[in-house]
């Protein structure tokens, strides 16, 4: 087994670099990041500086690209992580299914996979892939990783779990042609274990604003008042990316009838959308909410738009900024999203939180750690076959 420092990562569909971050944090060293989002490599590039990134669509990347990138060569990568986009699967996309061409951007992955070779295989996606066709597409990923010679399996982690302050539900599939096990990482909070993090510790130390403002100071507001966001400031000397957006008058009203862990039902009828006047009681339960200072942040999706779901600041009538969603999605403040407001928000929601990756790292160094207990003539690796074409699009 190589040392914590050496073991090597290529980052696919990398975004602004989440699983990049988190393996970054538990030793690893990322060589490169590829995504066809400029705006997300300009902020994976400044945050990732010891890293390649390499832009376009991924169709148009070839396995040497990346090994050229990377300076090393077939075999030497140990893992290839990555999350194919997630639009065609999520619960939110109401047209999702088979038809959605970026359903078919994992073959793409399998593609890369067996033109490097890597020893392990990380990949992250939203639940929904798992009924999507019946299940078909999660069968047919499983059985395209087999192919190429690796055993592999697959769960569903809850971040919070992981001390990431929001209810967000991902599948993780791990994948190796070592003889070392596949392992997921114990939950270190919920009941019996650490508290979960919440809203407020995740913010409380930022700076007020209203609805609108801009953040000129760039200071942070107070002191570090908890673990976490001691954690999240390390090697962060000034705070990015937190201005608000301006919302109507007529929303600025609506907000002040909602209190902490309220949502649309408390906002006068008269005041409400016209399309949601008749709504029922039980629908769009997350539409308009704020909540409470102890709650857990609802999931972080690609803009923290009110209509959407939870995202009114808990004291303030504005909703969360950019670095307030990057904090509940367990970023560090260095973190400078790039690109206008709008395209920092798509960056953060689409990410896997650092905190997660990294306990998913972690766990991939335990099962490599199981391997120097073996003798050496039981240290094996299964041979890759060539020549599969994993690059059919939908």
């Amino acid at each position: 087994m190589k040392s914590t420092q050496s073991l090597t990562v290529i980052d696919l569909f990398c975004g602004a670099g989440g699983l990049s971050e988190g393996f970054r944090q538990a030793g690893f060293k990322v060589l490169v990041g590829q995504d066809y989002d400029d705006r997300a490599g300009e902020t994976f590039s400044a945050t990732h500086p010891e890293a390649t990134f390499i832009g376009g669509p991924i169709q148009n990347v070839s396995p040497q690209d990346l090994l050229n990138a990377a300076k090393v060569k077939h075999g030497e990568i140990d893992i290839i992580v990555g999350g194919p986009p997630c639009q065609g699967y999520s619960i939110n996309n109401h047209q999702r299914g088979l038809e959605d061409p970026r359903s078919g951007l994992f073959r793409e992955y399998l593609r890369i996979v067996e033109g490097i070779k890597p020893r392990w295989l990380v990949i992250e996606n939203v639940t929904g892939i798992t009924s999507i066709a019946g299940g078909s597409i999660v069968k047919e990923l499983t059985e395209g990783v087999e192919n190429l010679g690796y055993k592999v399996e697959k769960k569903v982690l809850r971040a919070e779990e992981y001390g990431v302050p929001q209810e967000r539900r991902r599948i993780v599939f791990i994948a190796t042609r070592t003889d070392a096990p596949i392992l997921f990482p114990k939950p270190t909070h919920g009941a019996g274990l650490q508290p979960f993090v919440t809203v407020w510790d995740a913010i409380s130390d930022l700076p007020k604003l209203e609805n609108g403002d801009k953040n000129v100071t760039l200071h942070y507001a107070t002191s570090p008042k908890n673990s976490y966001q001691a954690q999240l400031r390390e090697a962060s000397y000034q705070l990015y990316n937190h201005s608000a957006s301006k919302l109507s008058l007529v929303n600025e009203e609506r907000m002040k009838h909602i209190p902490p862990g309220g949502s649309w039902r408390d906002i006068p009828i008269h005041l409400l959308p016209e399309g949601m006047k008749k709504a029922k009681r039980s629908d769009h339960t997350k539409r308009y909410g704020r909540p409470k200072k102890t709650d857990l942040s609802c999931t972080v999706l690609t803009k923290c738009d009110v209509h959407w779901g939870a995202y009114i600041h808990p004291e303030q009538n504005r909703s969360f900024t950019v670095r307030e969603a990057a904090r509940l999605q367990s970023f560090p403040d260095f973190f400078d999203f790039k690109g206008s407001r709008t395209e920092q928000y798509v960056q953060v929601g689409n990410a896997v939180p650092p905190l997660l990756a990294k306990k998913i790292a972690e766990s991939i160094l335990l099962a490599e750690k199981s391997l120097t207990k073996r003798p050496i003539s039981q240290l094996t690796q299964t041979k890759l076959p060539l020549n599969k074409d994993y690059a059919i699009a939908f």
